[in-house]
């Protein structure tokens, strides 16, 4: 038998160390659960993994870009204005351009269209290239499935569900590649020329005209195609594609980026999965092709985007 001096040492012992377990334990705990609760809302978004988080070299090139979208507190600056000129053939001056700018806020109410970045969103994004190795690829599903699905140019979805799905929430192009779209989409606009701003403008107020706009418009400020050719591409081609500017314009309205219809086709033609080429050696005229390629296959290295190469 202990004494009874030993016997409450014992008891008293016991007691002072679970009020110890249970004190830094429940500290442990609550610490941690801070911890997660700090980092879950400091996160960019919510996703499992943001495109803006983790990568430096990623960051810096994000923030070399201006605004992507004109509006009424974003105009163009006059040197910005002749860097776009060069690659154009319209002739008139950067007073008449800024009439122009002025005369679509009058009629275009100004809208970025798309929600910025917030811990409580995941806005995923697939962006729909037109290239011929989308036949055959049974990604129409898969594309359906984003939150914004970014399409360009005449690439139509009727007749090719399958493949390319049927949702566009955002549709890109300017007047040589225009296309009638519903009240559902927005028009995200890339003026090469001024004369592409008054398309827009006639489009919108002119009875009868090739394609009807409605009043859902961003345009793409030349600005940001510049940025695009000189930071993304080191100024390599005459300046950038279509396709090419779409993808980086996502990375600034999407946490996860997923690409679809890029490249050339199984021959090697830059085709297009809507129409038949006779010429099966097609490539990319004045846009840097090869060069916008490898940059893609970086960012999907990298894990910056997913990219589906088709079949």
């Amino acid at each position: 038998m202990l004494p009874l001096k030993m016997k409450l040492f014992i008891l008293f012992f016991f007691i002072f160390a679970t009020i110890i377990v249970v004190f830094y334990g429940n500290s442990y705990i609550l610490t941690a659960y801070q911890h997660s609760f700090f980092y879950r809302n400091t996160s960019l978004c919510a996703c499992d993994k943001c495109l803006m988080e983790y990568d430096p070299w990623l960051s810096e090139l994000m923030e070399a870009s201006p605004e992507p979208f004109l509006s009424v507190t974003n105009y163009m600056s006059e040197d910005i204005f002749n860097w776009w000129k060069r690659i154009q053939r319209d002739k008139r001056n950067y007073t008449f351009y800024n009439k122009t700018v002025d005369k679509i806020f009058h009629i275009f109410p100004p809208n970025v269209g798309f929600t910025r970045p917030s811990p409580d969103l995941c806005r995923t994004c697939a962006v729909v290239g037109n290239s011929g190795n989308l036949m055959g690829s049974f990604y129409g599903p898969l594309i359906d499935f984003h939150d914004i699905v970014i399409r360009m140019n005449r690439g139509p979805t009727k007749g090719f569900e399958r493949d390319v799905g049927t949702k566009t929430t955002h549709h890109v192009m300017y007047p040589h590649s225009s296309t009638n779209l519903d009240n559902t989409t927005y028009l995200v606009l890339f003026p090469f020329k001024t004369y592409d701003l008054e398309w827009l403008i006639q489009s919108f107020t002119q009875r009868y005209v090739l394609c009807k706009v409605n009043t859902s418009v961003m345009i793409l400020s030349p600005a940001f195609m510049k940025y695009v050719h000189h930071v993304w591409l080191k100024r390599k081609g005459k300046y950038p594609s279509t396709g090419f500017m779409t993808l980086i314009l996502s990375l600034h309205m999407c946490d996860e980026v997923t690409i679809f219809g890029f490249g050339a086709d199984s021959g090697g033609s830059w085709s297009h999965y809507f129409e038949i080429f006779r010429n099966k050696k097609f490539k990319t005229g004045a846009h840097p092709g090869a060069e916008e390629y490898k940059m893609i296959e970086k960012l999907h290295k990298k894990k910056t985007i997913v990219f589906f190469k088709g079949w």
